[in-house]
């Protein structure tokens, strides 16, 4: 017996459970057996079924020798097997590590062999990125994990010329190896690794990022609140289910019971034809999905009877876009974080005074990063030396720190990232901001982005913001291009919307009209903008373009 903290109390299991977002999907099933779990084309699952379902892949999963604490990958779009696996592989006592989808082999293979993986999921349309990965460990003479591929009849691309090794089997085969009254692993410990989630790469190489059953919980919930979803919501699957385990949505809408609209590629038309079909009432999204939406031709776009609750992150999207996104009947709540936080860490909530507001004054309030969610203890920025708060004055700039339960165990494999992550006793995040005087923290960019020109620091945020209102502009991005006497000069990738015209020399003259002259870009590249997965341009790879076009002079 554990020592009491007061006189007359035990810490016992009838009183302590350790907290895991497996619970959901028990409870869902009773409460909530016959409703819909799942929609995928014709595909149809009710919570009851999605149960059963996991139970036998936990159980499947254990007779190939998974054991609590062995990694299980996955690489897969948002089908209805990687939802299932948010809640088999834990079930079984193992940890979820979901890939990213646009990752060549090259870079599943290395991942692979951090993980020691001993089981694979693959879907059809991945199967050859799989089968390079493993060619290459071959070579390594690295053990190679079982592949269980995931068919897709819903697909309209789906066949079945695809082939496998003798000990690898498809999904629902798979499945059916399993038990239905398999004993689900609990985990000993609430912090306990429920998933690896890896950082999307926009800086550097992906770290692997461990989440606890705890966190993911307790984020869970807090992501309900923060989206106000309600019992029974629908939801639009546009947030890809690896990125921070779908910013934890996976766990939250089998909290509420809700029905998951599953979709394998995000199209302008299958948002808006699922939206109509299903009453949809809540999606997520980078400021990309928005951008999709607001821009979608008049063919696709279908009037929206229902508001649409719309969670986004990443970047601060643009005043234009809320204002467009309004108009459409979708209702977005920006949220701030990292997947090193779960996903969602702070939301600008809303206040009823800024409802007398004009429209630009409460899109640009709408921009800011808002103020922790309720599963966290507290997010600030601070000077990054003396680790003390800066003011609220909306000027004096700081790094964003987090701290609190739905922050990561740490990353995988990599002690000294961990200790240098957590230095201080806060995670430092590396954007950096300013803090406003009712506290409402605004990101104005990440650390490694801002332009030194001259002496003077440039957001990078702010000439995107300002591109961003160009009529004819569809995305934009801004990085420092080396010169000889400035140091760096603002350099401006823009993709124009279709059908519209502008040239460099117009975009830099509506940069100039509105900002400072030292910030507008000298440089103006049309292109498309390299994205991750998760639609956050990969600045990195636009500021190796930009060095190599070599420095520019003073006078330029």
């Amino acid at each position: 017996m554990q020592k009491e903290i007061m006189e007359g109390t035990v810490k016992c299991s009838a009183n302590f459970v350790p907290l895991s977002p497996i619970s959901f999907l028990e409870r869902s099933a009773k409460v909530y057996g016959d409703r819909l779990s799942i929609v995928h084309g014709n595909v149809r699952y009710t919570w009851r079924e999605t149960r059963e379902r996991c139970i036998r892949l936990a159980s499947a999963l254990t007779h190939l020798g998974i054991t609590r604490g062995d990694v299980v990958a996955a690489l897969a779009p948002n089908v209805p097997a990687l939802y299932e696996l948010h809640f088999g592989v834990p079930m079984a006592g193992a940890v979820l590590c979901a890939l990213n989808t646009r990752y060549d082999s090259d870079m599943v293979s290395v991942l692979l062999k951090q993980l020691e993986a001993k089981i694979m999921f693959v879907d059809y349309e991945l199967l050859d990125v799989v089968k390079g990965a493993l060619e290459t460990l071959s070579k390594e003479k690295v053990k190679l994990p079982h592949l269980i591929l995931i068919s897709d009849t819903e697909s309209e691309l789906y066949n079945k010329n695809w082939s496998l090794a003798s000990k690898d089997v498809e999904y629902e085969s798979f499945l059916g190896n399993g038990e239905s009254d398999f004993e689900i692993v609990r985990p000993n410990d609430e912090w306990d690794a429920i998933a690896v989630n890896y950082t999307s790469g926009t800086t550097s190489r992906p770290k692997g990022v461990v989440y606890s059953h705890r966190g993911a919980y307790l984020n869970s919930l807090a992501a309900a609140l923060l989206t106000e979803m309600t019992s029974m919501p629908v939801f639009l699957w546009t947030v890809p289910m690896f990125h921070c385990s779908g910013w934890c949505l996976t766990w939250t809408v089998a909290a509420q019971g809700g029905t998951n609209i599953c979709m394998r590629n995000v199209t302008e038309k299958g948002i808006f034809d699922n939206i109509s079909q299903h009453q949809v009432t809540h999606m997520g999204g980078a400021p990309t999905i928005l951008n999709m939406i607001i821009n979608a031709p008049q063919s696709v776009q279908k009037p929206i009877a229902r508001t649409v609750n719309v969670m986004t992150g990443g970047a601060a999207p643009p005043p234009q876009v809320l204002l467009q996104m309004k108009e459409l009947n979708f209702n977005v709540t920006h949220g701030y974080g990292q997947t090193e936080a779960y996903g969602p860490a702070a939301v600008c909530f809303w206040k009823p005074e800024w409802n007398y507001l004009s429209p630009v004054e409460q899109a640009n309030l709408h921009a800011r990063q808002g103020v922790h969610h309720l599963g966290l203890e507290d997010v600030d920025v601070k000077d990054s030396n003396s680790m003390k708060s800066v003011p609220s004055d909306a000027k004096t700039v700081g790094e964003v720190m987090i701290r609190g339960n739905t922050v990561m165990n740490g990353y995988f494999k990599d002690v000294k990232a961990t200790e240098n992550a957590f230095k201080g006793g806060w995670f430092r995040t590396g954007d950096l901001a300013v803090k406003h005087p009712d506290g409402y923290i605004e990101v104005k960019d990440r650390s490694i982005d801002t332009i030194i020109s001259g002496g003077e620091i440039i957001s990078s945020i702010e000439v995107e913001s300002v591109i961003f209102s160009h009529p004819s502009v569809f995305e934009a991005a801004v990085v420092g291009k080396p010169g000889d006497h400035w140091g760096e000069t603002p350099c401006a990738f823009v993709k124009l919307k279709n059908g519209c015209n502008a040239s460099a020399d117009e975009i830099i003259k509506y940069c100039r009209d509105r900002l400072p002259q030292y910030m507008a870009p000298r440089t103006v590249i049309f292109d498309d903008l390299p994205k991750t997965s998760t639609g956050k341009t990969q600045k990195f790879v636009l500021r190796e373009r930009v060095k190599a076009t070599g420095s520019i002079s003073k006078d330029s």
